[in-house]
């Protein structure tokens, strides 16, 4: 019995996981104060569009692996039992859909490899785009490329993303800091790593200069995660605040919105394979992010309430945004993504009508 409840124990970075996923359902609370800046975008509307919605072609191809819509499930969770449901029920539906997932951070499976289960789901999603996850600041604190193996080996990824959380580890009271010559170590996993890696923010943006540097160390995707949906500041200054921790308000709102970090990097590097997430919640942010430069788009808190039900929840709640994506492509006439592409869309200043 004893060794039961010795067992069952969660160490320190599982409450934290543990914390994190209950925090982030209660969206009012670790929401940016700003929007992404999507809302700023309007398409032209096009009232003869000679199109069949059910004829509309939203598959497409990242990372060398078709999807049948340009939807990721963003990285969210792992390394505890309420998480193995959550990835689990998350990947059935990814497989139903045919779109990618992401797990979450994977380090404290590389530190405890008994919770490794919580991120696999080959079995249940054998098909789908499936990336393994680890935090780039690991890279200053004794992990290297054996541990980016492992973490891939462990639920048969097909790629590595690595996360950049500089604010959040800043704020978090076990946070790791140390982020210098940090670009040259993601350099060598690129070059050593047989998977593509994917760099990716929590929600901060990636400026140019960084997606510049990112390009150079040989990432194959970048996912600019701008601010304007979960904030991990929040997050972390809620935790400590729980702890009588305090965290000054000041950063509340920093950040580069989505649409800004989305629109600059693709000016900058038009070949990178981009993923536009941080604040997406509806096919008409999907569909705008497109038209912006995105060759997917990735969304994760709204999918943690159907996830703690059933895959079924969660392929309804997903089907949902996808049909919304069809609409506003039938309403500008985009009968494939490539022509969503070519859409007509414009800035709308906040003085304009």
């Amino acid at each position: 019995m004893s060794r039961r409840r010795v067992r069952k124990a969660l160490s320190k970075t599982q409450k934290r996981k543990k914390e994190h996923l209950e925090l982030c359902l209660d969206t009012g609370s670790v929401t940016g104060p700003s929007g992404t800046g999507l809302d700023r975008y309007h398409f032209t509307h096009n009232a003869l569009p000679e199109l069949d919605i059910d004829e509309i072609e939203v598959a497409t191809v990242f990372l060398g692996k078709k999807l049948k819509a340009p939807l990721l499930i963003s990285s969210m969770t792992g390394g505890f039992e309420l998480a193995r449901k959550v990835n689990r029920n998350l990947a059935a539906a990814a497989q139903e859909l045919g779109l990618g997932m992401g797990v979450g951070s994977q380090r404290v499976a590389i530190e405890e490899p008994s919770v490794a289960d919580s991120f696999q789901v080959r079995d249940l999603a054998p098909d789908i785009l499936l990336l393994g996850n680890l935090g780039a600041v690991q890279l200053n604190y004794g992990y290297g490329i054996e541990q980016c193996r492992r973490a891939v080996g462990m639920i048969g990824a097909d790629g590595l993303i690595l996360h950049l959380n500089v604010l959040q580890e800043a704020v978090q009271p076990e946070g790791n800091r140390n982020f210098k010559g940090l670009t040259e170590k993601i350099a060598a996993v690129c070059g050593e790593l047989e998977v593509p890696v994917v760099a990716k923010e929590v929600g901060s943006g990636i400026s140019v200069d960084v997606a510049q540097r990112l390009a150079r160390a040989g990432v194959r995707a970048i996912d600019v995660a701008g601010k304007g949906g979960t904030s991990w500041y929040a997050v972390e200054a809620t935790r400590a605040a729980k702890a009588g921790k305090p965290v000054d308000a000041a950063f509340a709102n920093w950040g580069i919105a989505t649409e800004e970090a989305l629109v600059s990097v693709r000016r900058c590097l038009p070949e990178m394979e981009l993923v536009a997430s941080g604040g997406i919640r509806s096919g008409l942010d999907i569909a705008k992010a497109i038209a912006l430069g995105a060759n997917i788009a990735a969304l994760g808190q709204p999918l943690l309430a159907p996830a703690l039900e059933s895959p079924r929840k969660v392929v309804e709640f997903l089907g949902g945004v996808l049909y919304e994506l069809k609409v506003a492509m039938l309403c500008v006439g985009a009968a494939d993504l490539a022509a969503l592409r070519r859409a007509p869309i414009r800035l709308v200043l906040s003085n304009e009508s």
